[in-house]
């Protein structure tokens, strides 16, 4: 018998892509790749800017506060409203649809976390 063990990076990724991004999430996902330039501050030099993919419809956009001014780390507060499953009592985004992917868009292109972090390396 084989057993195979899938990076915790990829069960990140596979979990995202069946769930919903939430603020804990995103906490989740900078605590994963914090040693990497898989989160903002260790890629927004090198031109990477915080963004979302819907899975469902290929939209990709750049994280953005709920004024709709960019933000430099990954928000959900300024997603597309139809990108929203719930909101708390303040207006707060707390929950997305399924099928977000956080990331990262450099020169017009997606790139996932894991992406961007090898992208980065070079």
């Amino acid at each position: 018998m084989v057993i195979e063990i899938t990076p915790p990076q990829e069960q990140e990724r596979s979990r995202r892509l069946r769930g919903v991004l939430t603020e804990l999430s995103l906490r989740d996902e900078n605590v994963l790749y914090e040693l990497s330039r898989g989160v903002s501050r260790n890629n927004a030099h090198l031109g990477f800017v915080p963004a979302y993919l819907n899975t469902a419809t290929g939209e990709q956009v750049s994280a953005r506060f709920a004024d709709g001014s960019l933000a430099p780390i990954h928000v959900l507060d300024g997603l597309p409203e139809a990108w929203v499953s719930a909101r708390d009592s303040e207006g707060h985004v707390t929950r997305t649809c399924s099928g977000l992917i956080s990331g990262f868009i450099r020169n017009g292109r997606f790139y996932t976390r894991e992406e961007a972090s090898r992208a980065a390396a070079h």
